[in-house]
């Protein structure tokens, strides 16, 4: 298979060309060698690379890629290293970031929200990224707190009003910490996304609202592998996900 084929599925799958995104979203680099083993993972980091080298991986998909809106675009140091890698084995290179948060099925947003047991009752915010759930019974911010470290195996950071019962529960994951006033116009309780910042914590208190910081890398893990899965089974292509773990 072509780099041009596996392109023209995953843009039949995501749409990705509709989308005003920070960074190209598609082929990131073009590599050499025909694609017969798809491998993916959360971000194109030096150490992912590597080990998809050593997996036998013609190609390489992953939600954080490269060349970001604002980014030095100098090709040196830790750029370079990672460059160097890729071309030097011959690697498709394929990165998919809004696209990707926002897919209704293979999403990080859909997958996180099955993986919790979070049926999507609704959409809202910008480009729809954050999802919402009525859940069926209030829950308490340390049940959820519980579910959250049970399911993504990683301890969230809970703040503000931790006693407040949680009725509408919404999430974006990633670094969407800035988000939460949009949740909160949309009526929700508690808020799940994967980073936090020093304002969040004044915010949620201030709102009488739950924030979760449950970790970037923790909640995009599952849409990747969703989005990797779908299409090799589709192109009859090998795929593994290998998890470059991270604790932010």
């Amino acid at each position: 298979m072509t780099a041009a084929e596996l392109s023209a599925c995953f843009e039949e799958v995501l749409g990705a060309s509709r989308f005003a995104d920070y960074s190209p979203n598609g082929l990131q680099v073009e590599g050499e060698r025909p694609i017969r083993r798809l491998v993916s993972g959360v971000t194109a980091s030096l150490a992912l690379i590597r080990a998809a080298v050593a997996d036998g991986a013609d190609a390489l998909l992953v939600h954080h890629g490269w060349f970001w809106r604002g980014e030095d675009p100098r090709v040196t140091g830790a750029r370079r290293a990672r460059l160097a890698e890729v071309l030097g084995h011959g690697l498709h290179l394929f990165a998919y970031h809004l696209p990707l948060d926002v897919h209704p099925v293979l999403g990080n947003n859909a997958q996180l929200g099955a993986r919790m047991g979070w049926r999507v009752d609704g959409h809202t915010g910008d480009q729809d990224l954050i999802a919402w759930h009525d859940l069926p019974r209030p829950a308490s911010a340390a049940l959820l707190g519980r579910r959250l470290q049970q399911r993504l195996g990683r301890t969230p950071m809970a703040v503000g009003a931790l006693q407040r019962p949680i009725r509408r529960l919404a999430w974006c994951t990633g670094a969407a910490q800035d988000m939460l006033q949009q949740a909160i116009d949309a009526g929700a309780d508690a808020f799940v996304s994967g980073e936090i910042a020093e304002r969040t914590t004044h915010l949620a208190r201030e709102a009488g609202v739950v924030y979760f910081a449950a970790g970037h890398h923790a909640t995009e893990r599952y849409g990747v592998q969703a989005l990797g899965e779908h299409v090799a089974g589709r192109l009859r292509i090998a795929h593994r996900f290998i998890d470059d773990d991270n604790p932010a």
